[in-house]
């Protein structure tokens, strides 16, 4: 039984839902993020990124008590939050994607975890399926993970493949990542890693971020005993062929950000090897532009990589907490593992 909210340290939390022209998901969601938020210390603002479908104004008639903050310009993901947060004080953020709604009770059992850990940098909710709410959702499931070739899945959904939420991954459990669809974050971890890499724009900015937490020192969790409902593909959605550009490019500039140099290259030849057998794939479905996204996420990675700073660190990806020391590729599709127990049971 989850502790009384009048029983919990009452720090701040911001709870910042980044829109951009997802009026639709914003009328599904906000009432029950509202009526589920309802502790001590909880703000709500929409961060609106220069939407073109009215979405902003439709907030500030229908929601005049929630924070409202107007972008001149659409930067993304990474640039909208880093602008919003800039400006918005609290002890601990919420970073929720327009098409997430929390269930009932969320936020207390983050803020018992994040107040009992010293360490604590990041945490995510389960994510569950919105429409099938016996099924975990494919932004985040149960937690992030990561291979030694820095392929990201999750404890309930490994590349295609989603779990069914049968409570076999209950209570909270340190993880390599946490899903920036309801990234639950210190203020003192998000300030002191630097926010967001705006470079990404969308898709992988919270692995990348969370990487550097772990570097810094910081914990990052799956909280068993919290859920948000997710819709997902709100904004970009998987079929879409950018997504495919970016997800590419950025796992890539991540890898080239945050692995140690005695492994970066070894690690990043590799992936340029997977990412071809990616490339036969979408061949053999006859998905032809995404392959042209391939290839164009790789140039522009040549292109800027040579801009980037790694971090300076001493810690392998194998050091660092949710790592997986085999190919989940590999894995996967040769040897049928295709879900989380069958690789950490």
């Amino acid at each position: 039984m989850l502790a009384s909210v009048n029983r919990i340290p009452k720090p701040t939390v911001h709870v910042v839902v980044l829109n951009y022209n997802t009026q639709a998901m914003l009328a599904l969601c906000l009432p029950e993020l509202i009526r589920n938020s309802k502790i001590e210390g909880v703000s709500i603002s929409v961060v609106d990124n220069a939407s073109s479908d009215g979405s902003a104004d439709w907030v500030a008639k229908n929601y005049p008590a929630l924070g409202l903050i107007r972008l001149h310009n659409n930067t993304g993901y990474a640039g909208g939050y880093n602008t919003a947060l800039a400006q918005l004080n609290a002890a601990y953020f919420v970073l929720l994607n327009s098409d997430a709604t929390p269930g009932e009770g969320w936020l207390e059992p983050l803020l018992l975890l994040a107040e009992g850990d010293p360490n604590f940098g990041a945490a995510q909710p389960h994510i569950i399926n919105y429409y099938k709410r016996e099924q975990f959702e494919y932004a985040g499931a149960a937690g992030g993970f990561i291979d030694r070739l820095g392929y990201p899945f999750c404890r309930g959904r490994i590349f295609g493949n989603v779990e069914k939420n049968t409570g076999q991954y209950t209570g909270n459990k340190q993880v390599f990542w946490a899903t920036g669809a309801a990234l639950f974050i210190k203020r003192e971890a998000w300030e002191k890693a630097g926010g967001l890499d705006t470079l990404f724009f969308a898709h992988m900015e919270e692995i990348d971020l969370c990487w550097r937490l772990q570097l810094l020192g910081y914990t990052i969790w799956s909280c068993g005993n919290s859920q948000v409902f997710h819709i997902g593909g709100a904004t970009l959605s998987n079929k879409n062929p950018q997504k495919t550009f970016l997800n590419f490019r950025n796992n890539l500039l991540m890898l080239q950000k945050n692995l140690h140099p005695s492994e970066r290259e070894s690690i990043i030849k590799k992936r340029k090897l997977f990412d071809a057998l990616a490339g036969l794939f979408f061949l053999l479905q006859g998905k032809f532009i995404h392959i042209s996204e391939i290839v164009k996420a790789h140039l522009e990675f040549e292109k800027i990589k040579k801009q980037l700073l790694p971090n300076a660190h001493s810690k392998t990806l194998s050091e660092l907490t949710g790592t997986l020391n085999d190919s989940i590729v590999l894995g996967y599709f040769m040897r049928g593992k295709k879900t989380w127990n069958r690789w950490f049971s």
